[in-house]
């Protein structure tokens, strides 16, 4: 209800996983795959997805423009472009994520997507084998800049160094 009532350009939420990599935890007593994150590999909305379903379906509902996500924890940087006519579960409106960190730890990558959501990979930056040491500058992290007449969100996703790696500007719906 408080993301409607926003009086805010931009509506940002961040989550500590992204929603469209698959995220493997190992298999469950029965043999069958556990998930870190919502992803739940291909398909229909599954078990945690349902969250997402609801959270995407109730933002399109309520007609709440300028949503961008903001996760973390898959230990490469990406930029993701979610789509209804991509998905599976096709009740919500177009959006992205942006994908960065940890800072310090080892860096892997990049996962598959799930396609319940309709993910397309935009951008990512990944080492070329799993496990680099954080002192192989593999690391990343994001900035978020709002400005100008119009608003615009900037989001400069950066390595360890702080160079910029990828930029995407976005324009607010309205505007």
């Amino acid at each position: 209800m408080q993301l409607r009532e926003s009086k805010a350009v931009w509506k940002v939420i961040a989550a500590d996983m992204p929603i469209g990599l698959q995220v493997g935890d190992g298999l469950d007593s029965a043999g069958r795959p556990q998930w870190e994150n919502p992803a739940n590999g291909d398909g229909p909305v599954l078990g945690r997805e349902f969250e997402i379903a609801n959270i995407l379906r109730y933002i399109k509902r309520s007609r709440i423009a300028n949503v961008v996500w903001i996760t973390a924890d898959v230990h490469y940087c990406a930029a993701h472009y979610y789509s209804p006519e991509n998905a599976q579960f096709k009740d919500f409106n177009p959006f992205w994520e942006f994908v960065a960190g940890p800072l310090n730890a080892g860096s892997f990558g990049p996962n598959a997507l799930d396609n319940t959501f309709g993910p397309e990979v935009i951008f990512q930056s990944f080492p070329p084998a799993a496990n680099f040491s954080p002192f192989a500058g593999l690391q990343f992290f994001g900035q978020v800049d709002i400005g100008g007449p119009q608003a615009e969100l900037t989001v400069s996703l950066k390595d360890i160094n702080g160079a910029t790696v990828f930029t995407q500007k976005l324009r607010p719906a309205g505007r």
